[in-house]
């Protein structure tokens, strides 16, 4: 069977459509959906927030100082993972205008090289939800066991009626369940921007090929030839369409990463120089991983995309055209001048999405421990 390049979002799809983040297939079971949709997204969005900010309010005395970083560095990453849930939620439509973008790209693959490179780059796609899925879960877990085994809570979540203390396997149970629901919706905001600029730039590297290749097949037409440029004019409008519907999603939630990295990054190096042991040390490294793995991979894909466009136009450029005639060079000459124009995304409409922003961004976590260092604050806390 041939591959789509939408079957890279075959286990997202999945895990969104889980959460009902997407719609049904029988549409008999619409309203159904809507209601799980409107449960999953008071409880996660709105009341898991709660119930930690509760918790610190409450009972913000009985804290010890690894407990209260441990907490806050994961609690500060949540209130931004339910801004950038929604933000994706909401982006259903959008996404799905993108994916039709994509089957018309699918359309102009009709060799075997073409074939077997949308095939490589779709289980690219699936890999990386595959290795988010397995990091994501290993912090989960080796978070848990770490605190549990010296029977203290690893995230301190307020429940009405359940004694922390006395029902403690009860109340841990409880918060490693909607923990684990708030991590793998993280997962899915994550990871979508990265499939799909994985699969954009699968489609601007089948799009090079195709402008190294203009006018080498020697005993073709003029119109032949011209068909052909207008063929990879119409592709380079899909890969714009095709970016530009995802556009606005993953403004807002890269924008959020952004806010937050360089908090989130700062809390942990404290919690590790000052307040973890081995097991909880682990899990903090776990946890700045899958911190740093929100941006980094993305950023760097949009680096290599903006490469990508200089690369298209100097094919163009080096490709067969001085013998061409007047229809072929007007035609090219619109279509580089195109071609310069790089694909480049923003965070907000603030932030170019770029390697130098995410570091600019992660510097904020070597002041956050400066700071700390300065004060002493990590001997008054202790």
């Amino acid at each position: 069977e041939r591959v789509k390049s939408r079957d890279a979002f075959v286990y997202l799809d999945r895990v969104m459509w889980s959460f009902g983040w997407t719609v049904p297939e029988n549409k008999r079971w619409d309203l159904h959906y809507k209601l799980w949709s409107t449960f999953v997204t008071l409880l996660i969005f709105i009341l898991l927030p709660i119930s930690v900010s509760v918790e610190y309010i409450q009972r913000f005395k009985t804290f010890s100082a690894g407990e209260f970083l441990s907490s806050i560095q994961i609690g500060v990453n949540m209130y931004g993972s339910s801004f950038k849930s929604y933000l994706t939620m909401m982006g259903y439509k959008k996404r799905q205008e993108a994916k039709m973008s994509l089957d018309e790209l699918d359309k102009r693959c009709v060799c075997d090289e073409e074939r077997t490179i949308v095939h490589r780059h779709v289980a690219l796609g699936n890999f990386c939800y595959i290795f988010y899925h397995i990091a994501y879960t290993s912090f989960l877990i080796s978070n848990f066991l770490s605190f549990i085994m010296k029977r203290i809570h690893a995230w301190r979540m307020y429940f009405p009626y359940v004694d922390p203390e006395k029902q403690f396997y009860i109340s841990s149970i409880a918060e490693v369940i909607l923990r684990g629901w708030a991590v793998f919706m993280d997962l899915c905001t994550d990871v979508c921007p990265l499939i799909s600029m994985v699969i954009a730039r699968c489609h601007i590297t089948l799009l090079k090929q195709r402008l190294r290749n203009l006018r080498s097949e020697p005993g073709r037409t003029e119109d032949e030839y011209l068909k052909e440029l207008a063929d990879c004019v119409r592709d380079h409008r899909l890969i714009l369409d095709y970016v530009d519907a995802l556009r606005s999603v993953f403004s807002g939630t890269i924008f959020v990463q952004f806010l937050l990295i360089g908090i989130v990054l700062g809390l942990s190096m404290i919690n590790i120089m000052f307040f973890s042991t081995l097991s909880t040390g682990v899990a903090v490294v776990l946890f700045m991983s899958c911190v740093s793995m929100q941006t980094f991979p993305f950023c760097y894909l949009c680096n290599m995309i903006m490469d990508d466009c200089q690369e298209m136009a100097d094919s163009l450029f080096q490709s067969d055209w001085t013998s061409a005639d007047r229809r072929y060079k007007s035609t090219l000459v619109y279509f580089l001048h195109n071609l310069q124009q790089p694909i480049i995304l923003t965070a907000g409409g603030v932030f170019p999405i770029s390697m130098q922003t995410n570091l600019n961004m992660v510097k904020l976590a070597f002041t956050v421990v400066t700071i700390v260092k300065q004060f002493n604050l990590a001997e008054k806390f202790q």
